[in-house]
C-alpha cells in the first residue's frame, strides 16, 4: 500500500503501539520520561551524524520509530491525572468518613431508573484544593430541577472508588469510566446538596445555554418529545433523552451511527459554510478569512455537540480538509486521516480506547480505501441509479470495515443494514439541512412553523422507517460468540482479500488462503480451550441466587423458578454464555448439596436446612439464613465460606467477623465478585 510510504503513517503506527504498551504495562511516568528524553537526545545526535556517514541513516530511521513508540507511552502516562498528588484518588486514603466536597457540573448523562447522573469536576476536598473527574448520582426527585453545565455544588458526602465487574465476562463499567479519567462516584439526595448562585462560565457553559435555548424554543412550539430527542442527538450531539425503544430500533436496523454526530454531520456543516461563503472573492486575504470562519464554525459546532471522541475526530479531520481546500492544494485523504488521528491522540491518548473512536476511524478508512474500488466495478449511466449505487458502496465499505469489531463488542449484526442506508441516507441529507436551519433560527429566538413542522414530520417518518426495518427480527443476528483472536484474524482475511482484489496475483492469493487458515486455527483453538474448561460459579445477583456448573460448552443452571423461566432476559447469564461459547443444557431449581471436582458444597438458605452428616469443603449461605456459624463450625469446619448477594448486609457483616475469628476464608460476592471453583 502506497499510503504506508508516507513517513507520518509509520510514525503514527509506532505512536499508537506506544500508547497500547503503556496502557497494558502501567509504566511509571518517571521511567517513561527518562526513556523518552534519552531517545530524543539519541535521535538528535544521530541526525547530525547521518550527514557525514550515509550508513547511519538506517540508525536514524530506527531511532525515529523508537522515539515515536516512547512518545506514545509518555503521552498516555503524562495524561493520567492520578499522577498528580492533588488528585482526589491520592487523598482518599486519609479520608475515612464523609467529606466536604465542592464540585462543578461538566456534563449531563442519561438518567437511570433511580436518579440523575452528571460528570463533575472536583474543586475542593475538605477545604483543600483538589481536582479530578467524578460521576455524581442524585436520587430521583420529581420536584428537583435539572442542573445546568457550570453549576457549582457543595456536598457533604463520600467518594467511592469505581467497583470492578462482579460477574464473569460482564461489561466492566469501572474500566470504561477509568478510560475517561473518572475514578470515583458520589451518591447524594437533592436535600444534601447546596447549589451556589454563581456559575463557572466556561465555553461549555455558554454552549449548554445555547442548546437549552434551542430546545426550549422548540418545546414552546409543541415539537413532539420523541422526535425532539432524535433532533437533539442528530444536530446537537446530545443522546441523553432518547428512549430505550428508539435506540434499540436504530441498533437493530443498523442505523445507530446516525444518532452520534460524526463525519457525516461535520462534512455537511463544512459544505454548508463553504456554500454561504462562496460570494466572497477568492483573494489571498479573503481565503485566509474564509478558512478562519470555516474552522471556527466547525469547532463551535463541535463544542455545542459536546466534543465526544467521534465529534473531535470529525472536526479535526475536516479542519485539515478545509485547510487543503482554501490553500488550493490537493488533499490526500489518507494523510488527513492519519494527521487528525495523531493530533487527537497527542492531546487525548485515552480516546484510543473509546469504541466510538475506533469504529469511526475504521469506517472512514474503509470508505476511503474500498469504496472507489467497489464503485469502479459498475458505472451506471442513469444519475438516480448512480446515486443509489454510491450509497450502497459507501454503506457496504463502512460495514465491512466495522463488522468484526462490532461483533466483538456488541455480539450482534444487523442483516438489513443496506436496505436501511438506501432508504434513510437521502432523507438524512434533507433532515440535516432543515435541522441546521431550524437550530440556527431557534438560537436567535425565531421559529418559523412551516420549517419546524416539516422537520418534525421528517423525523417522525425516519423513526417509522427505522422501526419497520427493525421489526424484521429474523434478519438480526444476535448473541454471536466472537473472541479477540477471531476478530484480528477476521481483519486479516478482509485486508488480504481486498489487496488481492485490487491487483490479483498468486502471492496475494496465497496470503489470502493463509489468512483463512489463521482464522480457522483461531476458531479451533478458541473452541478447544472452551471444551477443556470445567468450572462451578456462584454469581453475584442481587436478591437472588444464581449458580452454574460448566463442563466444556455445556452449562447446567441452578436458580429459582422466576430466573429459570426468563433465562433469555438475564444479562449476567447471557454475557457469560456468549463469551465462553456455551449453551444451557439443563435447568434445575436450587438444591442444598453439590459435588464438583472432589469438592463438596453445602448450601444453607432461609429455611436453615443443614445436612449435619455432610462435612462440606465449601459452605454457601443464601437468602439470609438464621444460622449460628460458630456452633455450625463445631460440627463441620469448611475450608471456605461464601455469601452471595441474596443476603442481608448486616448478616454478611456478622458472618465475616465470625470467619475472621476462626480463621476460615470468607468470600462475599457483593464485595469480591463471583466465586469460581
Amino acid at each position: 500500500m502506497k499510503v504506508l510510504q508516507f513517513p507520518l503513517v509509520r510514525i503514527t503506527i509506532f505512536f499508537v503501539f506506544g500508547i497500547l504498551f503503556a496502557h497494558i504495562t502501567k509504566l511509571k511516568l518517571v521511567l517513561v520520561s527518562s526513556l523518552f528524553i534519552s531517545a530524543i537526545l539519541l535521535l538528535i545526535f544521530s541526525y547530525f551524524f547521518s550527514k557525514k556517514y550515509p550508513f547511519s541513516k538506517l540508525i536514524f530511521g530506527i531511532l525515529t520509530f523508537i522515539a515515536s513508540f516512547l512518545m506514545g507511552a509518555f503521552t498516555l502516562a503524562s495524561s493520567l491525572q492520578t499522577n498528580n498528588p492533588n488528585h482526589y484518588i491520592n487523598k482518599l486514603k486519609t479520608i475515612k468518613n464523609d467529606a466536604f466536597i465542592e464540585l462543578k457540573i461538566d456534563a449531563k448523562l442519561k438518567n437511570t431508573n433511580y436518579g440523575d447522573r452528571y460528570i463533575v469536576n472536583l474543586n475542593t476536598l475538605n477545604g483543600e484544593k483538589s481536582y479530578g473527574k467524578l460521576l455524581l448520582n442524585i436520587v430521583k426527585d420529581s420536584s428537583s430541577p435539572t442542573l445546568e453545565i457550570g453549576t457549582i455544588l457543595k456536598i457533604n458526602g463520600r467518594i467511592f472508588k469505581n467497583k470492578k465487574a462482579l460477574n464473569p465476562n460482564q461489561f466492566d463499567y469501572a474500566n470504561y469510566l477509568e478510560n475517561k479519567q473518572i475514578y470515583g462516584q458520589i451518591y447524594a439526595n437533592y436535600t444534601q446538596i447546596k447549589i451556589r448562585q454563581d456559575f463557572d462560565k466556561t465555553i461549555f457553559y455558554y454552549a449548554s445555554k445555547l442548546r437549552n435555548r434551542i430546545i426550549r424554543n422548540l418545546e414552546k412550539n409543541h415539537f413532539n418529545e420523541a422526535e425532539l430527542s432524535v433532533v437533539n442527538a442528530l444536530i446537537l450531539g446530545q443522546q441523553q433523552d432518547i428512549s430505550p425503544e428508539i435506540n434499540r430500533d436504530y441498533q437493530n436496523a443498523g442505523a445507530v451511527h446516525i444518532l452520534s454526530v460524526s463525519g457525516l454531520h461535520v462534512g455537511f456543516i463544512l459544505l454548508f459554510i463553504t456554500f454561504l461563503l462562496k460570494p466572497i472573492p477568492n483573494t489571498k486575504r479573503n481565503s485566509i478569512l474564509k478558512l478562519v470562519i470555516v474552522v471556527l464554525s466547525l469547532w463551535s459546532f463541535g463544542i455545542i455537540a459536546g466534543l465526544a471522541p467521534s465529534v473531535v475526530r470529525s472536526v479535526t479531520m475536516f479542519s485539515f480538509v478545509a485547510i487543503g481546500i482554501f490553500f488550493r492544494r490537493s488533499v490526500n485523504i489518507y494523510h488527513t486521516l492519519i494527521v487528525s488521528a495523531l493530533v487527537i491522540l497527542l492531546f487525548q491518548p485515552s480516546f484510543l480506547f473509546d469504541v466510538g473512536f475506533q469504529l469511526s476511524y475504521l469506517a472512514l478508512f474503509f470508505i476511503v480505501w474500498l469504496q472507489p474500488l467497489l464503485i469502479s466495478i459498475w458505472k451506471p449511466k442513469n444519475k438516480v441509479i448512480s446515486y443509489f449505487w454510491e450509497i450502497i458502496t459507501v454503506s457496504f465499505a463502512a460495514q465491512l470495515g466495522t463488522f468484526p469489531l462490532s461483533i466483538y463488542y456488541f455480539h450482534q449484526f444487523p442483516g438489513l443494514f443496506l436496505i436501511t442506508n438506501i432508504i434513510i441516507l437521502p432523507l438524512l441529507s434533507f433532515i440535516l439541512g432543515l435541522g441546521v436551519l431550524a437550530m440556527v433560527l431557534a438560537a436567535i429566538d425565531f421559529v418559523w412553523l412551516p420549517i419546524l413542522k416539516t422537520l418534525e414530520w421528517s423525523i417522525w417518518f425516519l423513526n417509522k422507517v427505522i422501526s419497520c426495518v427493525a421489526s424484521f427480527e429474523d434478519f438480526i443476528l444476535k448473541d454471536i460468540s466472537f473472541s479477540g483472536s477471531m476478530m484480528l484474524s477476521c481483519y486479516l482475511i478482509i485486508f488480504s482479500l481486498i489487496i488481492w482484489f485490487m491487483k490479483p496475483n498468486i502471492k496475494k492469493l496465497i496470503v489470502f488462503f493463509i489468512s483463512i487458515i489463521v482464522f480457522q486455527v483461531s476458531l479451533l483453538d478458541t473452541k478447544y480451550r472452551n471444551h477443556k474448561k470445567c468450572e462451578f460459579i456462584v454469581f453475584n445477583k442481587k436478591k437472588n441466587t444464581l449458580i452454574t456448573e460448566r463442563i466444556g460448552t455445556k452449562v447446567k443452571l441452578f436458580a429459582n423458578e422466576n430466573i429459570l423461566k426468563n433465562v433469555e432476559d438475564n444479562r449476567i447469564l447471557k454475557s457469560y454464555l456468549i463469551a465462553n461459547f456455551c449453551k444451557i443444557q439443563k435447568k434445575e431449581t436450587i438444591s442444598n448439596f453439590y459435588y464438583f471436582k472432589n469438592k463438596k458444597l453445602l448450601l444453607i438458605d432461609s429455611c436453615g436446612a443443614c445436612l449435619t452428616k455432610v462435612k462440606p469443603d465449601i459452605l454457601l449461605l443464601t437468602n439470609s439464613p438464621k444460622v449460628n456459624l460458630e456452633r455450625l463450625f463445631i460440627s463441620c469446619k469448611p475450608q471456605q465460606v461464601i455469601a452471595d448477594a441474596s443476603n442481608y448486609k448486616s448478616y454478611v457483616k456478622l458472618w465475616k467477623a465470625t470467619c475472621r475469628k476462626v480463621k476460615i476464608p470468607f468470600h462475599d460476592t457483593s464485595e469480591k465478585g463471583f466465586y469460581k471453583l
